[in-house]
């Protein structure tokens, strides 16, 4: 998350993920995860294609990483993709993406029959940019398009695409049996009795207030037919609004409902909304709920899409109830209790290709509390996590099914990262049961190392709810399956966090990444299929402690840990034998007692000799300090300042320390003047002393005659000499 200040029938009884198909499954001992969908989804890269399948990748940036599975077709024009359909059907909504800035239509073929509607396919509402946000790059590739096929298709039919002059990538196609509209509800105000226009060619926003105005207490009937409105409804409460069915009565507006307060007793169910908004700005309420419903409200049965947020919820929202809803294609998140929520549920709801958080409570204000997202589906959620909890009391999530996560993402995030204040941090029990995640998280730009499938972040403040992890499946995660980080920095401890009953099938790298001090107890987790080793535990910053992992019994397959803390695990690498001619500082955590603007001491140690510390300026003497890991000798290091030829000669008066616990230092080379020239390089060598062991090494830097602070690109040490 960033801040800048359709009744669904029972058509299946559990859903899970499997190759290229979303199918039922049966139950197992205990609930099975994910929501109870009234359609079937079809892995285009499981279909038959005259097309050039692309992925898997996890690369940000790339069309592949955004897709599910990570796979899809590219269809250039005449190229199609022919779906064998598993189960009866009338409707389908496709899943694509076109190039940046064009359009077009896909054919549709049954049973190699051309229909004579075409599907429309746009780049209108996709390639979003969102540069405030750190990390983030063009994303936001895909869009959802659906069309009634006018017949019944069979289970054992095909239907194919065809791309129609653009080129078009096939992610998934959704195939559904659509209920009949259903009729008026008797003594409901119909919204055309009011003068609404069902064509969609008036502006019908009138007809609505007059219809709420007319309704209360009552039933506002939405009939089938297309509705533009051209501002948002205010004044909405006790009142339903309600609609023949999603495939049937369809709303055009960006802002439907936008008020601060509600008496309650609202309920909205059965119709879709589907808006205009093509970019994201956070400064505009482009969603469908903005603020409040009041208490003892419901959503039901709707189908959101092309919205900044579907519900940004503020205010008094007690006892909401919110389920049964398809969220597509919203810039930013799915939906997110801000503040003062509840009682609220959440459970039942498919989202797919949300532009931030898909599910987010964010306890700003006040605590939300008591409230749960519970049986969800959430697929590719681009920029951020599948769910988030940021903060609250006694939250709960719950069977729900998350796959495909992107950038600065995890599956799940339990965070206390606030964003803005007042904040309410983790508190009470937080419930995290029975979830199963599927190919979630990702590589942090902005940290350089990756996100874990299931993560617990005490970002602003420490972890000191009680945290119950139990029963969660984690497949296919790029990289590890828990981690534990304190992700701002500094340090703070998560705490009491027990993990039962896991099973983690396929990591990248690692079972659990460790990086914050705190404590775990794990049982009955087991692990197959790791891909460098079992742990990585090496807490951030250097000298904030550690993290105690407690085996509670019950544990197999992850019983190694990571080797070298001076590197990242990279996915399927396997736990190397210590090089002896490595660098024993890049990628460590590194400190100093100053830095100037973005000069930070993590670039002394990012590999990149372009990027540099800079100390305070005219506050000489100033420190530079750098974890290794653990104890060892050192006997080399070479200092380096950026090679152009821009960086004048200059000598720098250096005094070398070291230390094994991080609390006393001891001198190793007395001060000395190092001379950085670009004419030979601009580095320097330190013969460390032999028998000089260390872990932790800090540089005191006391004279610059060519800038008034202390400057590195790379500070690099070796254990040879």
């Amino acid at each position: 998350m960033y801040r800048s200040v359709r009744g669904m029938p029972a058509a299946m009884t559990v859903v899970a993920l499997s190759a290229g198909l979303l199918t039922a499954t049966a139950p197992t001992a205990h609930a099975v995860a994910g929501a109870t969908l009234p359609f079937t989804s079809v892995e285009a890269e499981s279909a038959t294609t005259t097309g050039t399948k692309i992925g898997p990748d996890h690369t940000q940036g790339t069309l592949a990483s955004e897709a599910s599975g990570r796979q899809a077709v590219r269809l250039t024009s005449g190229q199609r993709v022919e779906f064998t359909l598993p189960r009866a059907a009338d409707a389908v909504n496709v899943a694509y993406s076109v190039p940046d800035g064009q359009s077009g239509t896909l054919n549709v073929y049954v049973n190699g029959t051309r229909l004579a509607k075409t599907l429309p396919v746009t780049s209108k509402y996709s390639y979003i940019d969102t540069s405030w946000i750190p990390g983030a790059r063009t994303h936001h590739f895909f869009d959802n398009a659906r069309l009634v096929l006018g017949q019944s298709v069979q289970a054992g039919d095909k239907v194919a695409f065809e791309a129609n002059g653009v080129q078009v990538s096939v992610d998934v196609a959704d195939f559904e049996q659509v209920a009949a509209a259903t009729g008026q509800p008797a003594g409901s105000v119909s919204v055309i009795s009011k003068g609404a226009d069902p064509t969609g060619n008036g502006d019908s926003t009138q007809a609505f207030r007059d219809a709420i105005s007319a309704a209360q207490g009552g039933v506002v009937w939405i009939p089938p037919g297309d509705y533009r409105l051209t501002s948002a409804l205010s004044g909405v409460q006790n009142v339903t609004l309600q609609g023949a069915g999603s495939w049937h009565s369809i709303v055009h507006s960006s802002r439907f409902i936008d008020q601060s307060s509600s008496s309650g007793n609202v309920h909205i169910k059965d119709f879709a909304v589907v808006g205009e908004v093509t970019e994201r700005v956070d400064s505009s309420p482009d969603n469908f709920v903005n603020g409040s419903l009041g208490a003892n409200s419901s959503v039901s049965g709707m189908w959101l899409q092309h919205l900044k947020v579907g519900l940004w919820l503020t205010g008094n929202n007690d006892n909401l109830v919110v389920e049964n809803n398809r969220f597509l294609d919203t810039t930013a998140d799915g939906l997110n209790l801000n503040g003062n929520a509840r009682g609220v549920r959440v459970r039942n709801n498919f989202l797919r290709n949300q532009g931030d958080d898909a599910l987010a409570m964010w306890s700003l204000y006040a605590p939300d509390t008591n409230s749960s997202f519970e049986n969800n589906t959430i697929s590719q959620p681009n920029l951020a996590n599948g769910i988030a909890i940021y903060g609250g009391t006694d939250i709960a999530v719950r069977n729900n099914l998350v796959s495909d996560t992107n950038a600065l993402g995890s599956g799940i995030a339990i965070s206390n990262q606030k964003f803005l204040d007042p904040f309410f941090p983790l508190a009470g029990t937080i419930t995290v049961d029975g979830n199963t995640l599927v190919r979630t998280g990702a590589m942090n730009p902005n940290w350089n190392h990756p996100m874990g499938a299931l993560r617990v972040d005490s970002y602003d403040s420490a972890i000191n709810a009680t945290v119950n992890i139990t029963n969660a499946t984690i497949t296919d995660s790029p990289y590890s399956a828990f981690e534990f980080v304190s992700g701002g920095g500094q340090g703070y401890p998560v705490r009491n966090v027990t993990v039962d009953g896991a099973t983690v099938r396929t990591t990248g790298t690692v079972v659990v990444q460790a990086e914050a001090q705190g404590a775990a107890t794990f049982r009955n987790t087991t692990a197959t299929g790791v891909g460098a080793a079992g742990v990585y535990n090496c807490p951030y910053p250097a000298n904030s402690g550690t993290f105690a992992l407690t085996d509670g019994g019950g544990n197999s397959g992850w019983n190694t840990t990571w080797s070298d803390c001076s590197t990242w695990p990279q996915p399927g690498q396997g736990n190397p034998d210590p090089d002896p001619n490595r660098n024993l500082a890049k990628g460590r955590p590194a400190t100093a007692t100053g830095s100037q603007d973005v000069y930070t001491p993590g670039r002394a140690v990012d590999g990149d000799a372009n990027s540099y510390w800079e100390s305070t300026n005219n506050a000489f003497p100033q420190s530079w300090t750098v974890d290794l890991g653990t104890a060892g000798p050192v006997r080399r290091l070479v200092l380096k300042l950026p090679p152009q030829s821009a960086w004048q000669a200059r000598t720098q008066t250096v005094t070398v320390l070291g230390s094994t616990d991080g609390g006393t230092y001891t001198t190793v080379v007395g001060a000395q003047g190092y001379r950085f020239d670009p004419a030979t390089g601009n580095t320097a060598t330190v013969s460390l002393p032999g028998g000089t062991s260390l872990r932790y090494l800090r540089l005191s830097v006391s004279a610059n005659t060519g800038w008034s602070a202390g400057q590195f690109s790379e500070v690099e040490a070796y254990s040879t000499p």
